[in-house]
C-alpha cells in the first residue's frame, strides 16, 4: 500500500477500538494490530517519517490492503489481537522465540496416580505442572517428593478387580519401600490418594497444608505409641523444611501474584516472568521474543503476558508490572514504588538485565571465534541470499579449440577451501563440435546423476563458468534430475564479473572488494586451470599417440600400449627391439625401429 492508496480510504477507518490487519494480495494477513483509535494508529504507518523501522517501512510496501474490526473497549481490542495472533502467526509480528520443548511433571489421571516427568501434555484429565526450564530444579523436587510420599512407579492397570484377581506381584520398589505395595491391596485407595495430594500442594506452592499434614501424621502415631513411625515422620518433616528454605520467600504478606519485567534490544527482547504462590517464588523464566516491527515495550509485555500466564498456568490476578499495561479483564495491575513488591519487581529486572548482558556476552564470543573461512561462507550466503551455508560449492568449465578435444572440470571448495581429491574431469561424449552450452548440459547431468545413484551429499552451491547459456543449460539438467530447487546455481560472466541466477536476466553484481566475490572468482580460476590442464594432457597424448599410428602395422591400442610401458617417443626410440618386443611382438618392434631410423637418417641428410 502507498501513502496515496491509506488517502483513499482513511475516511472509511472509524475513530473507535479495534484490530486492524495487514493483508497481502492473496488475503494472507502480514500483520494483526490493536488500537484505541484505529485511524489515529494506522495512519501513523503512512507518511514521511524517516524515523520509521526499516520493517515497517518493508511491512506497508508489501501490504495490499488493510481490514479491520470495531470492537467495544480496547480490552476486548487486546483480546482479539492475541486470539488472532496465535491462530495465524503473521510474519510481521513479534513472535515467542522456542528452541526446545520444556518439561512438566504429570499426575496420571487413575487409580493410584503416578508421578512423572513428561515433555507432552495430553488432554486425558491428568495434572499437569510446569513447565521446568531447569533439569536441577525438577530432579530436586522429584527426589523430594519419592522421599517424602512413596508412590508407584509400575504401569500396571490397578483396577478393584484386577487387585482383588491377584494378577500382581509387589516388585523390588516395595521391598526397599519406595512403594507402599498398591497392586497387592496393601495399601487402601483412599490413603494413596491422600498423599497424591500432598505432591500436587508441594508442586502449587501451597506448603502450610502439607505441612498440615505431617503434623498430623505425628500426632496421631505418637498417640498410639507408635514413635518409631512418627520419627520416620518428623524426619520427613526436616527434609520438607529445609526444601522450603531453599526456595525463596517474598514476604508473608504477599499470596498469589505474577511478576514481569522487561529488557530489548534492536532486534530481540527479552521479558522475564516470576511466579509467586503464598508468598513464595516457584517458578522463574526468560522469555526471547523476535521482534518484526518497532514495537513499543509496552506492546511487547501486552503481547507476551497472556501467553506466558498460559503457559505456566498461573491464576494470579495481581499482575506486578514496570510500568502501565493493557491487561485482561479481571487482572489487576501493580506498579510498585516501594516495599516487598517493589523489591520483587527488582529481583525480576535484575534478572532480564543480567540475562541480556549474557546474550551480548555470547554473541561477541561467537563473532571473535568465528574463523574467516566461516565469515566468508556467511558473507556468500548473505550475498546470494541462501537458506543454507554453502560449506560445499562446485564450480564447472568447459575447454577445447575448436571443437577438438572438447573436455571439462569440475572443481570442489569444502569450508571455503580447494578439495583437490574431489575434484573431477570429463571427457565430453554426446557433443559434436564446439557447442559449450550442450557440454555444460552434459557434464553437469553426469556428475548429480552421478551423485544422486551413489546417494553422496549434494552441494550448497552450483557455480557455472560462464554466460546465461551455460547457467541455463546447466539448470535444464538439474532440473530433469529434480534437484534444481534443492541447490543454488548461479553462472558468472567474465567480462564484468555478473552474477546470474536461472530464469533472472538482471545480473547480480558483488562489491569487487567482497570476500565472497573473491570465493566465487578462485573455484572459477581453478575450473579454469583444472579442465585447461587436461585439455593440454589430452591433447598431447593425442599427437604423440598419432605420431606412432603412422608406423604402417601399429594401431592405436599398441600405441597407447607402448606408450603406457615406456612413458614416452624417446624412451621408446632408444629402446632395444627386444625390449618393445616384450611388450608387443618382434614384428611391431622391428617396425618401430626402422621407422625411428628412416626418421634419423631425414635428419641427417
Amino acid at each position: 500500500m502507498t501513502t496515496n492508496d491509506f488517502k483513499t480510504i482513511a475516511d472509511t477507518v472509524p475513530k473507535q477500538p479495534g484490530v486492524y490487519r495487514f493483508m497481502d494480495e492473496d488475503g494472507t494477513i502480514l500483520y494483526v494490530g490493536k488500537a484505541k483509535d484505529l485511524r489515529s494508529r494506522v495512519s501513523s504507518y503512512f507518511g514521511d517519517r524517516r524515523d520509521r523501522a526499516h520493517k515497517t517501512r518493508v511491512l506497508v510496501k508489501n501490504a495490499h490492503h488493510l481490514e479491520f474490526t470495531i470492537v467495544e473497549t480496547e480490552a476486548d481490542a487486546l483480546l482479539l489481537e492475541n486470539t488472532l495472533i496465535k491462530k495465524y502467526q503473521p510474519r510481521y509480528n513479534v513472535m515467542l522465540r522456542d528452541d526446545k520443548s520444556y518439561s512438566y511433571i504429570c499426575i496420571k489421571n487413575e487409580r493410584f496416580p503416578r508421578v512423572f516427568i513428561t515433555r507432552r501434555v495430553v488432554k486425558d484429565g491428568s495434572t499437569y505442572f510446569g513447565p521446568y526450564t531447569s533439569k536441577s530444579r525438577i530432579k530436586i523436587i522429584l527426589d523430594l517428593i519419592k522421599r517424602l510420599f512413596p508412590l508407584r512407579t509400575c504401569s500396571y492397570n490397578l483396577s478393584q478387580d484386577n487387585i482383588e484377581a491377584g494378577k500382581f506381584k509387589v516388585c523390588l520398589e516395595y521391598h526397599i519401600k519406595n512403594c507402599m505395595g498398591p497392586c497387592e491391596g496393601l495399601e487402601s485407595e483412599a490413603a494413596y490418594q491422600d498423599r497424591a495430594d500432598q505432591v500436587k500442594n508441594i508442586l502449587r506452592g501451597n506448603f502450610g497444608a502439607v505441612k498440615a499434614h505431617f503434623k498430623t501424621l505425628m500426632e496421631t502415631y505418637a498417640e498410639n505409641l507408635e514413635f518409631e513411625k512418627a520419627h520416620q515422620i518428623k524426619e520427613k518433616f526436616s527434609a520438607f523444611e529445609d526444601y522450603q528454605a531453599k526456595s525463596t520467600v517474598v514476604s508473608t504478606t504477599i499470596r498469589d501474584v505474577d511478576v514481569f519485567s522487561i529488557a530489548s534490544e534492536e532486534k530481540e527482547a527479552y521479558i522475564n516472568y516470576i511466579k509467586v504462590v503464598n508468598g513464595a517464588i516457584i517458578h522463574t523464566h526468560t522469555q526471547e521474543l523476535v521482534k518484526n516491527l518497532d514495537d513499543e515495550e509496552q506492546e511487547l509485555l501486552e503481547y507476551a503476558i497472556p501467553v506466558i500466564r498460559e503457559r505456566f498456568n498461573s491464576i494470579a490476578t495481581e499482575i506486578i508490572l514496570p510500568f502501565e499495561v493493557q491487561l485482561e479483564e479481571g487482572l489487576q495491575a501493580n506498579i510498585p514504588k516501594i516495599g516487598d513488591k517493589r523489591k520483587l519487581l527488582e529481583l525480576s529486572e535484575k534478572n532480564v538485565k543480567y540475562y541480556l548482558l549474557q546474550k551480548q556476552k555470547q554473541r561477541a564470543s561467537q563473532t571473535r571465534k568465528q574463523t574467516s573461512a566461516e565469515r566468508i561462507l556467511r558473507t556468500l550466503q548473505k550475498d546470494l541470499q541462501m537458506d543454507e551455508v554453502p560449506l560445499h560449492l562446485e564450480c564447472f568449465d568447459n575447454s577445447n579449440i575448436q571443437g577438438s578435444h572438447p573436455v571439462a572440470s569440475c572443481v570442489v571448495f569444502k569450508n571455503a577451501k580447494p578439495s583437490k581429491k574431489d575434484y573431477r574431469h570429463f571427457n565430453i561424449k554426446t557433443v559434436e563440435g564446439p557447442n559449450d552450452f550442450a557440454s555444460m548440459e552434459e557434464v553437469v547431468q553426469r556428475r548429480y546423476r552421478r551423485l544422486i545413484d551413489e546417494g553422496e551429499p549434494l552441494p550448497q552451491l552450483i557455480i557455472i563458468d560462464g554466460g546465461k547459456g551455460q547457467l541455463s543449460a546447466a539448470a535444464a539438467s538439474l532440473e530433469r534430475l529434480g534437484i534444481l530447487d534443492k541447490v543454488t546455481v548461479i553462472g558468472i560472466a567474465k567480462r564484468l564479473e555478473e552474477i546470474f541466477f536461472p530464469g533472472d536476466s538482471i545480473p547480480l553484481y558483488i562489491d569487487k572488494k567482497s570476500e565472497s566475490l573473491k570465493l566465487i572468482q578462485q573455484a572459477r580460476n581453478e575450473a579454469h586451470r583444472f579442465a585447461i590442464t587436461f585439455h593440454r594432457n589430452k591433447r598431447s597424448q593425442h599427437f604423440t599417440t598419432t605420431e606412432l599410428t603412422n608406423i604402417p602395422g601399429v594401431g592405436e591400442k599398441t600405441a597407447q600400449k607402448l606408450l603406457s610401458h615406456f612413458g614416452s617417443v624417446k624412451r621408446l626410440r632408444n629402446a632395444l627391439a627386444t625390449e618393445i618386443a616384450e611388450v608387443s611382438s618382434m614384428g611391431v618392434a622391428k617396425k618401430v625401429k626402422e621407422y625411428f631410423k628412416g626418421q634419423t637418417s631425414e635428419e641427417e641428410e
